[in-house]
This record gives C-alpha cells, structure tokens and sequence, in this order.
C-alpha cells in the first residue's frame, strides 16, 4: 500500500518537479520574472514552451489518474495489479516529459494514452 500511496504523492508533486527545467529556461530568457511569470512563460520558445506546456500538463494529469487511484483505495482493493497499474502511470508520465522537453511527439503521445488508459483500467478493476 505504501508504494501505491507514494506513486499518487509523486503524480501529484510532479508538476512542481516539471517547474525545474521550465524556471531555468525562464532564467535563460531574461531571469526568472517573478512578478509576471506566466507572461514570461508565454513569450518562451523551443525548449521554453515545450517545458511550459509538460509543467501544465502535469496538472492535467493529475485530474484523471487522482480519481481512479482514490477510488481504489476508497473500495479497499489495493492489490499488486493496483500497483502495478500505479507505477506503470508514473513511468508514462516521467516519459511523457521527457518527450515533451526533448520533442518527440510520436513517443509522448503514445505515453500519454498509455496512462490515460491506465488511469481508465483502474476504475475497471474494481468495477
């Protein structure tokens, strides 16, 4: 159960670790503008935007795997296949980001749907 709690930790904390390469592309361009972030983050490129839109998408991700993992622990049936299952989602999405950052869109979308079907088989498991 502990592994299973700590991959929903780390999906959950993953888009403030996703900040990293996308604040030092921030400090790249200009420094870090704390007073308009978002502003700075939309004028970045390359690399810059491709981090931006991986450190969101992590928020996005959280909004499909979070419900499938709580309704496995609500039900109480958290077994190896549940684990499994967690840390399979966890793996997509470090791939997913490394994807994003480095450009290689064929492979990010397979991981994406690859967790978005995970997330979708968990709810399955306890049905």
């Amino acid at each position: 159960m502990t592994l299973y709690l700590s991959c929903l930790l780390l999906v959950c904390i993953m888009p403030f670790l996703a900040k990293i390469p996308l604040a030092v592309a921030m400090h790249r361009h200009g420094g870090y503008d704390n007073a308009l972030p978002r502003e700075q983050q939309q004028s970045l490129k390359g690399f810059g935007a491709r981090a931006n839109a991986a450190h969101y998408n992590c928020f996005e991700a959280i909004t499909y795997f979070a419900p499938a993992a709580l309704v496995v622990l609500a039900t109480s049936s958290v077994g190896t296949t549940h684990i499994a299952l967690a840390l399979s989602f966890v793996a997509c999405r470090i791939l997913y980001l490394f994807c994003y950052w480095y450009a290689w869109n064929t492979l990010r979308s397979v991981a994406f749907i690859a967790g978005l079907a995970i997330s979708i088989a968990l709810f399955i498991t306890v049905m």
